[in-house]
């Protein structure tokens, strides 16, 4: 297929790339640099099977929260995440398929820039996009094995055997994330909006830039940008280019993806994974793992699934009476509607829960989900601002108010206005409302240097005793990448205190 198709169809630009290939060291062709930008982008729909390890971002990161249990059929059923939330991993019992598909990302987005350098017959305004594009993924897949590992592996050219390179500091690893940051929003070459553009939907844009900065540098807890990412939240609440969608419990639907409330999503279609491959394909098995095990589902709705990620109860009770996130984020389902299984609360995950009509396939439809995941929404611009300004004390910018931004979250999930004072208790208790399910509550705690008080607990009902200290907030890295690096110029080092 030619390559002008790549990007004509905004919902299947991926199935539709073109084959054209670039050989090592000659001139790229426009059809062989759309050709590595369609393989940069995949990496996006890996993170929940590839390498047979059921790794979604959002469980990684919420499992080690205070809103959702292991749950599955007993502790031994994918006994590793079970470790992971009780903080007692250790380099041979960790996420090991989050190492590989975000390596796999990181050479893929160096292709991808090493074929924009060697160009030919490109149009400069096109190739620009392509470049800005490539560090943008480049950067969000090196912020989550920053992230989650600390002081990891980095490198831009290709590697040569045994495909080892030098190991970083969490704080240089910063800087690398930050440079590409820069490149891909120098000039503002990308859209502010790429959602509901039919040629360009699904891609990065200057928005997303913008976002992932914040989130790196929240994380970093880098004060010296705080004004700088205030800035740039204003700059995207001035735009009018997003808008909160005004039914939160539809917007998870398959019909709302590309939202006007939606920055950047990954793009699931329900077909192509398999379970002998699995580096390949389109859809998530994310659904399927968080859905209670053998739902009836009286209004033929929701389907059933694994029961893994049961929420907590004190989870469902945060929300206020009238606010319309509870049970689009959490679902309870009455006993005798499905098989209890470990760590039952008769709560489950709702935003992205398996849905009728949501894996049309016969291909193991189980992987194969459509549901799209949402990276960036605009609520977390509006509650990044906020928190910027009342807990961080920035100054307001461009007539944008903290309270309002505030408002307009808690207007939508009422359905009316529902004001409360724009205080740091309450806008660290509003993100947690607005995000359950999102992957964003654990990172958030340890930031605000709250994760060691909360995280730390014994509650038998849970199954579930836990000590946390700040030095836990990185896995382990996996054994196996350690042992392929011994002997070598640069032995990976374990980080923290694991074993």
């Amino acid at each position: 297929m030619g390559c002008s198709m790549l990007f004509s169809c905004g919902d299947d630009f991926l199935e539709n790339a073109t084959t054209d290939k670039q050989e090592a060291g000659k001139p790229a062709t426009e059809g062989a640099i759309l050709s590595n930008l369609a393989g940069t982008y995949q990496v996006l729909l890996f993170d929940n099977y590839a390498g047979g390890n059921y790794n979604s971002i959002l469980l990684m990161s919420d499992l080690r929260s205070d809103d959702i249990l292991k749950g599955g059929g007993d502790l031994t059923d994918q006994a590793v995440l079970y470790k992971i939330s009780q903080f007692t991993s250790n380099s041979r019992e960790t996420v090991s398929g989050l190492w590989s598909i975000y390596y796999n990302g990181l050479t893929r987005a160096n292709n991808l820039l090493l074929s924009c350098s060697k160009a030919v017959d490109v149009n400069e305004s096109d190739l620009a996009k392509y470049k800005a594009e490539g560090h943008f993924l480049r950067a969000y897949y090196m912020h989550l094995l920053w992230k989650f590992f600390g002081n990891v592996v980095y490198y831009e050219d290709p590697l040569e055997d045994p495909y080892v390179a030098p190991q970083y500091s969490a704080d240089e690893i910063y800087n690398f994330i930050m440079k590409d940051i820069a490149e891909a929003e120098k000039d503002k070459v990308l859209d502010m909006n790429t959602m509901g553009s039919s040629k360009y939907q699904s891609r990065a844009s200057h928005a997303a830039v913008l976002m992932l900065k914040a989130r790196v540098v929240f994380y970093q807890k880098d004060e010296s940008r705080y004004a700088e990412v205030t800035k740039d939240m204003a700059e995207i609440i001035n735009s009018g280019d997003f808008q909160l969608f005004n039914d939160f419990d539809a917007m998870w639907n398959n019909d709302n993806e590309f939202c006007s409330e939606s920055i950047f999503e990954a793009n699931h279609l329900p077909e192509g994974k398999t379970w002998g491959n699995a580096w390949s394909g389109f859809g998530t098995n994310f659904p399927a793992f968080i859905s209670p095990n053998e739902l009836k589902d009286p209004a033929k709705v929701y389907k059933g699934g694994w029961g893994f990620a049961p929420v907590r109860k004190s989870t469902y009770e945060i929300f206020e009476n009238g606010d319309t996130r509870r049970d689009a984020s959490v679902k309870y389902w009455e006993p005798g509607t499905y098989n209890p299984r470990f760590q039952n609360t008769g709560y489950f995950l709702g935003k992205y829960a398996a849905r009728e009509g949501y894996n049309e396939t016969t291909i193991d439809p189980e992987l194969n989900y459509s549901n799209n995941l949402r990276i960036f929404r605009y609520a977390e611009t509006l509650l990044n601002y906020a928190e910027l300004v009342k807990m961080h004390g920035q100054g307001e910018v461009d007539g944008v108010t903290a309270q309002a931004c505030l408002d307009k979250v808690r207007s939508r999930a009422f359905g009316a206005s529902k004001s409360i004072p724009a205080t740091a208790e309450n806008i660290k208790l509003e993100r947690r409302r607005e995000f359950v399910g999102e992957g964003m509550r654990f990172w958030d705690l340890v930031r605000w240097g709250d994760a060691e008080k909360v995280l730390t607990e014994d509650i038998d009902e849970y199954s579930t005793k836990r000590t946390f200290q700040d030095w836990m907030k990185h896995l382990p890295i996996p054994q196996e990448e350690i042992d392929k690096t011994n002997g070598t110029e640069f032995p990976l080092k374990q980080v923290g205190q694991w074993n």
